[in-house]
């Protein structure tokens, strides 16, 4: 009997473009794919965990389309691939790299140890355009600015994605376990019914989704992406996150879109990088995930009680500033949260709120069905103003004029906060099936009558803030 190779899938839930899959399969021997539900799963939030099991189900199910099968397995990683080893006699592992420091470590960890009993290892390329330390300056450093960081790769040969492979198939599959009985959405509790029908699962969805945008708001992507009043972005982040969909699939689609002559088709593309550039920050500087990038920001007086009430009512979408509390709201509804509102949101939280980062970074890292570590990280220090390239830290967003701009007729805002409006949509609505019982909300709540801390007032407490900081 030829002995299987086995796949181990993370967040790379699809067929097409898949390096390590597709390396498996060349082997010609039977691949048994497996995800494994580990400690660093068990760290996750409530909308990434329920997610990623969403997602892993799909992916799942695709499997069987094609006369495989996932097998599902709960335990230390190392461990469980040990005993897969064990049970089937496979003397080789493949998995796509993932760059956050924990996955690392355990990636390390796995990889030496199952080296070091005999089997085969090979870790793959397949959640970025570009490796993050395949991209260095001139001098053989790593990029501190984005707009270098383009620029250097903006010219480069990216490989054409793989085809679909054909799986050999073992002759005894190995115990799977039931993802059901694993509760990944118990967390969510009631939130799973609203924000469900917001998602687009699987390698399909995630290809449809492309297709559309491709096919229809591609071309006026420069402008309408920071439009909150309209339906202007790709909404790839939460396929992208869990690898329904590859970068560099969507990398070339946005390349023909340039070719044919698609106006927004570069901006597509530089905000595909963006994501890079988070992670080539991450891989050379993994303390952007958990603490200020730069380094003298330690010393800044950031409110770090969680329970304060201001922030209290940033979290539960209550603030008093309408295109804040409507950006809010909109993650407890759909999962996800337009890119010009996280900006919003973060400057008013780390601002006019004069709070850490890192307390909505979490927060983040708790609602969002496309938290990704090195995204959520760098947008949040990018808008504290800690980060690399970041925006100044004396600019603050006022959003009475942000939103005069991106939802001129307050679209956005009545979409979300059911209080602006006398008859409420139930996008609106959805907000008060959706958040915690235990924050006692309901529809007939008056709004409130003033923000917690209004636009000019934070303003001016946040300048004198810096201008005292000491550093």
């Amino acid at each position: 009997m030829t002995e299987p190779v086995i796949y181990w899938t993370r967040r790379d839930f699809r067929l097409s473009d898949n390096p390590a899959l597709v390396a498996a399969c060349e082997s010609g021997a039977p691949v048994i794919p497996v995800f494994v539900h580990d400690e660093t799963i068990d760290a996750l939030g409530a909308a990434p965990k329920w997610r990623l099991g969403l997602g892993a189900e799909a992916f799942g199910a695709r499997l069987e389309e094609v006369g495989s099968r996932l097998v599902f397995r709960r335990g230390e990683a190392l461990e469980v691939l040990r005993a897969l080893v064990a049970e089937t006699g496979a003397r080789a592992v493949h998995w796509n790299r993932l760059y956050d420091p924990v996955s690392r470590k355990r990636d390390e960890a796995v990889k030496a140890a199952l080296k070091a009993e005999g089997v085969t290892v090979v870790s793959h390329a397949g959640h970025l355009v570009h490796e993050p330390w395949t991209v260095e300056t001139g001098t053989g450093g790593f990029y501190k600015v984005y707009t270098p960081f383009w620029k250097a790769v903006r010219g480069r040969e990216v490989a054409e994605p793989l085809a679909v492979p054909k799986l050999q198939v073992p002759e005894v599959w190995p115990a799977s376990e039931d993802v059901a009985a694993w509760g990944m959405g118990r967390a969510m509790d009631r939130g799973a019914a609203v924000v469900r029908p917001h998602c687009v699962i699987g390698e399909a969805g995630a290809q449809g989704r492309l297709g559309a945008f491709i096919a229809h708001r591609i071309g006026d992507y420069g402008e309408a992406r920071d439009r909150l009043d309209v339906d202007g972005t790709s909404g790839l982040s939460e396929n992208l996150t869990h690898g329904e969909i590859s970068a560099r699939v969507c990398w070339h689609a946005g390349m023909r879109a340039m070719a044919e002559g698609k106006a927004g088709a570069e901006t597509f593309l530089k905000e595909l990088i963006w994501r890079d550039f988070a992670y080539h920050l991450m891989h050379h500087t993994p303390h952007i995930v958990a603490r200020n990038w730069r380094e003298d920001w330690e010393a800044f007086p950031w409110n770090t009680d969680a329970d304060h009430p201001h922030v209290q009512a940033w979290m539960r979408g209550r603030t008093g500033m309408a295109i804040v509390d409507a950006a809010m709201r909109e993650m407890y509804v759909t999962g996800r949260m337009h890119n010009r509102a996280r900006m919003l949101v973060a400057s008013y939280l780390t601002k006019h709120l004069m709070t850490h980062w890192k307390i909505g970074m979490d927060w983040f890292a708790d609602c969002l069905v496309d938290w990704d570590p090195a995204s959520n990280a760098m947008g949040w220090q990018w808008s504290a103003g800690s980060g690399p390239d970041a925006t100044p830290y004396f600019r603050v967003f006022n959003p009475e004029t942000q939103a005069e701009k991106f939802d001129p007729l307050g679209r956005y805002r009545r979409a979300y906060v059911a209080e602006l409006s006398g008859r409420p949509p139930e996008t609106a609505l959805a907000y008060f099936e959706a958040v915690p019982r235990s924050w006692e909300m309901h529809p007939g709540q008056p709004y409130p009558a003033r923000p917690v801390v209004d636009a000019a007032e934070g303003r001016k407490r946040a300048l004198a803030a810096y201008e005292n900081r000491g550093f």
